[in-house]
């Protein structure tokens, strides 16, 4: 397939759309199941570069959840202990999570309120695990190089049948370089193909502890490849080989390591005894669970506690959790990797949420404190 009409642009009114091949061949994609618009292609594209650099930087398979062309989280197959099973609501799943499952329940799970709706991307072969998580999710398409039967099953009824479902040849490499059009003009460069995996990376260490640990290391460079696909100015805490909270798109870094920040408390708080063992009502729906918890952990806690209101939501009323109580909390994250795709201004807007080893990177040089 050389081309392919969509229903429309980026908005219903930009008629006609298609994507194709500037030089005739073949698409790189095929699309297995559903209508994927232009937005989706966008972030199926972006998302599958991102996971592909992500495997191959640090030889494990990786997922990203894409929504409105950044991502919403990444991260690489680590397995998951029984705190992040639950808190990621996949301690249900009868078959063992696979490394590919594993990554694609982190991805998804880190910032489920920004992930709801997305285009996902997977590095290796979609199996039925996968699959199964990706099947309760509400979630536009799937990117991967390929699915296994059960798999493509499972997604291929999935929305009656209109989920998108997208194999990508993993062995297509773009051109060295892009175009693009803004206002008639034609815009060229080389592709941004720089290696965030080089060790040159982290040879200038211009800080008093020049100890970098390996996992460290890894979650440095699994920041900045997320940053590499995310829009400026673009911010990111990374623990454990995951995105545990992503700015992206402020015109302000100060606003944008702000909001990193909260996700990556928000994400923390979530696995507070409190939060973990809310009295939550039999059958409620799953995006109503992650905004009650959301609100739950809020200074707005009243309107998910208040009389009247708790009873929507829990089959007793739940103490709240106090500024204290979460201040003490967030104080035992340790172990976080900070990214930036630029310099930051100050050093107080993201000391908060960032642990006591704590790395600083830009797209080519790192600061540790």
């Amino acid at each position: 397939m050389k081309e392919l009409a969509l229903k429309y642009g980026c908005n219903p009114n930009q008629k006609p759309s298609r994507i194709y091949m500037d030089n005739g061949t073949e698409l790189p994609i095929e699309v297995l199941a559903g209508r994927p618009g232009y937005i989706n292609f966008l972030d199926a594209l972006n998302g599958w570069q991102l996971v592909s650099e992500l495997k191959a930087a640090t030889g494990l398979p990786a997922a990203t959840s894409f929504k409105h062309v950044s991502p919403a989280g990444a991260a690489v197959g680590l397995p998951l202990d029984e705190t992040l099973r639950k808190i990621y609501f996949c301690d249900d799943i009868a078959l063992p999570l696979s490394p590919i499952a594993s990554a694609y329940a982190r991805a998804r799970g880190a910032d489920r309120m920004s992930s709801y709706g997305d285009f996902i991307a997977l590095s290796d072969v979609c199996d039925e695990a996968t699959a199964l998580l990706i099947k309760r999710e509400v979630s536009d398409g799937v990117i991967a190089p390929g699915f296994t039967p059960e798999a493509l099953t499972i997604l291929q009824e999935k929305r009656k049948g209109t989920y998108c479902v997208l194999k990508v040849d993993e062995n297509y490499r773009p051109e060295p370089i892009e175009r693009k059009q803004v206002y008639g003009v034609t815009f060229e460069q080389g592709r941004n193909e720089i290696n965030l995996a080089d060790d040159a990376l982290f040879e200038n260490r211009p800080t008093v502890n020049k100890d970098i640990p390996e996992a460290a290391r890894r979650d440095l460079m699994v920041a900045l490849i997320i940053l590499k696909y995310t829009q400026s100015n673009s911010v990111c805490y990374v623990k454990d080989g995951q995105a545990i909270g992503i700015g992206a798109g402020q015109q302000s870094r100060i606003h944008c390591t702000r909001l990193a920040g909260q996700k990556a408390d928000i994400w923390w708080l979530r696995q507070h005894p409190k939060v973990m063992n809310l009295p939550f009502v039999e059958k409620i729906r799953r995006a109503d669970r992650d905004n009650t918890i959301d609100i739950y952990i809020s200074e707005d806690y009243d309107d998910v506690l208040a009389d009247g209101a708790w009873q929507q939501f829990f089959t007793e009323r739940p103490e709240p959790l106090t500024r204290e109580e979460k201040k003490a909390w967030i104080a035992q994250n340790t172990g976080v990797a900070l990214g930036s795709d630029a310099f930051f201004p100050l050093w107080r807007q993201h000391r908060k949420s960032a642990s006591q080893r704590c790395g600083l990177c830009g797209t080519s040089r790192w600061f540790g404190a």
